[in-house]
C-alpha cells in the first residue's frame, strides 16, 4: 500500500492527520516530538517513521504542517547534498505559514532536482481542524493542485487556488491581517464591556444576534470572557503571523496600521502569557 507523508503532528498537525487517516488515507508520519500511535484512532494505518527523512524517501507524496521555515528546510535538509533525493519525482505539500518569497524559493529549489512543490496554507485553528473545516490555499502549478484534490478533501471544506507560488500565502497574509485586527478589537469591546460592569453573558448574546456574528467570534469570544487561554490558535503564532504579514507589506508599500497596533500588542501578551496561551489572551494586555 503506497503511503502518504505527514511531518509535523503539533497542534494543527495532528488533527489534520488523523482526518487523513479516518477517510482511509495510509499514514507514514514523523514528529520531531514522539508521538504514541495512541494519538491516532483504532484501524487507522498510520506508520510511525524514525527520520523525516524515512517519510520523504518512502512516500510519493508527503505534506508538511511545520512552525517555521527554519524546520521546512531542517526537514528537508535543504543545501544539503541530501535534499536532492529527499525530493526527486516527489511532491510536497506545506500547509504551514511561511514567507511568501521563501516558498517562491523553495518551489524553484524543488523543481530544480524533479520535484514538485505545492504551496497550501490552511485558514482556521484546531477547532476547524479538527472538524475538517479548514480552508486550503492553493498556489503553484495547477494540475498538481488538481492532483491534490483529492487527499486534501478530509481535512478541509473548500479548497481555494490562488495563483503561483507565494499567492497562496499572500492570501493567507490578507486573511490573517483581518483576523488577527478582528480580534483585537473583540478584545478592546470584551474589556470595554467588561469595565462597563454589563453582564458578559448579555454582550455574547448581543453579538451573536447581530451582524458581527461568525464561527470565529462564536470561538474566541467565550474563552475571553471565560477567561480560558488553553491552546486553539497560539497568540505566540498571532505574533508570528502579524510580523510575516508587516515584511510582507512593506515590500507591497501597503500600510497596515491596525495591524502594527495589533501586532504590539501580541507581542506583550506573548511576553506575559507565555507562547502556550491562545491567542484570545490578548484580552489580558488592555485590562
Amino acid at each position: 500500500m503506497q503511503h502518504v507523508g505527514f511531518i509535523g503532528l503539533g497542534t494543527m498537525g495532528l488533527p489534520m492527520a488523523r482526518n487523513l487517516s479516518q477517510g482511509g488515507v495510509a499514514l507514514h508520519v514523523w514528529n520531531r516530538t514522539p508521538r504514541a500511535a495512541a494519538a491516532f484512532p483504532d484501524g487507522c494505518k498510520v506508520y510511525f517513521a524514525a527520520t523525516a527523512r524515512e517519510v520523504l524517501r518512502g512516500s510519493q507524496t508527503s505534506i508538511l504542517m511545520l512552525l517555521n521555515q527554519d524546520a521546512v528546510d531542517e526537514v528537508l535538509e535543504r543545501n544539503t547534498p541530501a535534499f536532492p533525493d529527499n525530493v526527486h519525482g516527489k511532491t510536497i505539500i506545506g500547509m504551514g505559514s511561511v514567507d511568501p518569497s521563501y516558498s517562491v524559493a523553495l518551489a524553484a529549489d524543488v523543481a530544480a532536482v524533479g520535484g514538485a512543490y505545492l504551496e497550501a496554507p490552511v485558514s482556521g485553528s484546531r477547532v476547524p481542524a479538527e472538524r475538517g473545516q479548514l480552508v486550503c490555499l492553493l498556489g503553484g502549478d495547477r494540475a498538481v493542485a488538481d492532483a491534490a484534490e483529492t487527499l486534501l478533501r478530509p481535512m478541509c471544506k473548500e479548497q481555494i487556488f490562488c495563483g503561483d507560488s507565494g499567492d497562496a500565502l499572500r492570501m493567507k497574509l490578507a486573511i490573517n491581517l483581518y483576523l488577527c485586527s478582528s480580534l483585537v478589537a473583540l478584545a478592546e469591546a470584551t474589556n470595554f464591556a467588561r469595565k462597563a460592569n454589563l453582564p458578559l453573558d448579555k454582550f455574547k448574546q448581543a453579538v451573536a444576534a447581530g451582524p458581527l456574528s461568525s464561527d470565529f467570534v462564536a470561538i474566541k469570544l467565550p474563552k475571553m470572557i471565560g477567561r480560558d487561554f488553553a491552546l486553539q490558535a497560539g497568540v505566540a503564532d498571532a505574533h508570528t503571523s502579524t510580523c510575516l504579514i508587516r515584511t510582507e507589506a512593506a515590500r507591497l508599500h501597503a500600510a497596515t496600521p491596525q495591524l502594527d497596533i495589533s501586532s504590539a500588542l501580541y507581542e506583550r501578551a506573548v511576553a506575559a502569557l507565555g507562547p502556550g496561551a491562545d491567542m484570545s489572551s490578548v484580552v489580558t494586555v488592555l485590562e
